[in-house]
């Protein structure tokens, strides 16, 4: 099971709103606009065939959260032998300290390990150093307890047994075993609220974010482990939440994924340029759900079973830029395989790591193989390009992309899960306030416009990379790291 939560939801009024805007990238900071903010953001993962087998572990182990609750972090790189997930690099309390977070945009809290944690981790393999956080550390920190607002409306009543002086709290349980608990507590996370083009200065929010007291599972003993997570989900608990409450952002964002470059955009708030078509989001849903209406490879319509696609000619798919790979069900992989293999019939195909189909191929592999579409209801197509579905493993041997899997609704239906690989290079905008998802085919190392609500004035956001000391550093891999940004001009009012 994903973890319990209740979704309620946040109050749609939203004020002067500014625009939020996300880096990603290898050692990643951002830049943006005049009203934006901006993280540091960093790859999860590194390396490369020593990658794929961690790789695919990592997806299994979202999908079991995924399917049954909340799980959509901000993926990395598209090809699997050099992926990252990203984790941003923020200050919390008062004096500020250092804490790095998995950016997470389907979950729905900030979490933090805190001092005095059962089984939380000491050392991490990412190449950061972690940090236990002290709300007694902290000026500005102030628990939660079970009789405040916060806490009733998190879980859609009150609380039983509830004194004043009991803490409200929190109790996430994933599908892989693991979980996280604590409770709530209220203090200053810190971010860069962009003053100008490519300038920034720290602000101040009061945030509610969980203090973890005790993990279990892979979050106590992972050596990918990071000091928490950031989530930017749809219920009133969220940081993104939060803001939008309060009237300083709305609950829209996008990101960008450079699968050449590495690291991608990521921005809340609304993004003026490029334009997407977009597709409605399947209401009263955990994740990012999309009806799926049929598959094309090279130019024709793949014929498949009627009852993949149910009575309606529907098939339901999450989009989740956290998982590396695209999953499908087995009567549309086993099709698709056929027919992208169908171009090059003198090819064996032979299983690395007794998981990936892969063969040896000299050449292009734009030109000796496939596009393969998507299409989504709204007259929406999914491009996906021999280079985003293939990847080099070694040498002249490639690896297909599309995995296998056996994956069904609550209801019994087939469910198609569409990671980073098949979203490399696109812009991808959810639009959450009025339930739809699109994309466009984008460059993911150039600039996006973006709008600042409060003026009406639109902004170009350009890539940036800044490493772990701040200073800048090639703008060749920038726009991969590009920008958290979008989060209030009138955020400090």
């Amino acid at each position: 099971m994903g973890p319990a939560r209740s979704l309620a939801s946040a109050p749609a009024a939203v004020a002067a709103v500014a625009v939020v805007v996300v880096v990603l990238g290898l050692a990643a900071s951002v830049a943006a606009a005049e009203g934006n903010v901006v993280l540091h953001v960093h790859h999860r993962f590194r390396g490369r065939r020593q990658m794929l087998g961690a790789m695919r572990s990592h997806d299994a182990r979202r999908h079991g959260r995924l399917l049954s609750a909340v799980d959509l972090p901000l993926g990395g790189k598209g090809t699997p032998t050099d992926t990252g997930l990203y984790f941003a690099k923020i200050g919390i309390g008062t004096p500020p300290k250092d804490y790095y977070v998995q950016v997470d945009t389907g979950s729905d809290i900030l979490w933090i390990n805190c001092i005095g944690c059962d089984q939380c981790p000491k050392k991490s393999n990412l190449g950061v150093e972690l940090t236990l956080y002290n709300p007694n550390g902290s000026s500005t920190a102030e628990r939660i307890t079970c009789d405040q607002e916060f806490c009733t409306s998190t879980y859609n009543a009150a609380f039983p047994g509830c004194k004043p002086d009991v803490l409200c709290p929190y109790n996430l349980t994933y599908g892989d075993g693991s979980s996280t608990a604590g409770y709530f507590v209220e203090d200053n996370v810190i971010l860069n609220r962009v003053t100008g083009n490519l300038q920034a200065s720290s602000m101040n929010s009061s945030v509610i974010f969980g203090c973890a007291a005790k993990q279990s599972g892979g979050l106590g003993t992972s050596s990918e482990a990071l000091d928490g997570i950031i989530g930017f989900g749809q219920a009133n608990s969220s940081m993104l939440s939060q803001l939008a409450s309060s009237g300083k952002v709305k609950k829209v964002f996008a990101h960008c994924l450079d699968n050449t470059n590495g690291g991608g955009i990521f921005a809340i708030g609304e993004v003026v340029q490029p334009k997407v078509k977009t597709t409605p989001l399947v209401p009263n849903q955990a994740h990012y759900n999309v009806v799926m209406k049929a598959v094309e490879v090279g130019g024709r319509v793949m014929e498949l079973p009627t009852d993949i696609f149910g009575f309606g000619g529907e098939n339901e798919a999450i989009i989740d830029s956290g998982t590396t790979l695209a999953y499908l069900p087995g009567d549309i992989y086993n099709p698709l395989i056929e027919k992208i293999m169908a171009q090059q019939p003198g090819l064996d195909l032979h299983t690395v790591e007794e998981q990936f189909s892969c063969f040896k191929f000299v050449g292009s592999v734009d030109n000796g193989f496939p596009v393969v579409k998507f299409h989504f209801d709204g007259s929406l197509a999914l491009a996906v390009y021999p280079h985003d579905y293939l990847f080099r493993y070694h040498d002249d041997t490639w690896c297909i992309g599309f995995m296998s899997a056996e994956m069904q609704s609550k209801d019994g239906k087939d469910i198609t899960l569409l990671g980073d690989l098949v979203f490399s290079n696109k812009l991808v905008l959810y639009d959450l306030e009025n339930q739809t998802i699109g994309w466009a085919d984008y460059n993911c190392s150039s600039r996006i416009m973006v709008k600042d609500e409060k003026s009406g004035a639109t902004y170009t956001v350009g890539a940036h990379n800044l490493g772990s000391n701040s200073e800048l550093v090639s703008p060749s891999i920038a726009a991969v790291l590009l920008l958290l940004a979008a989060v209030l001009y009138n955020f400090m009012l």
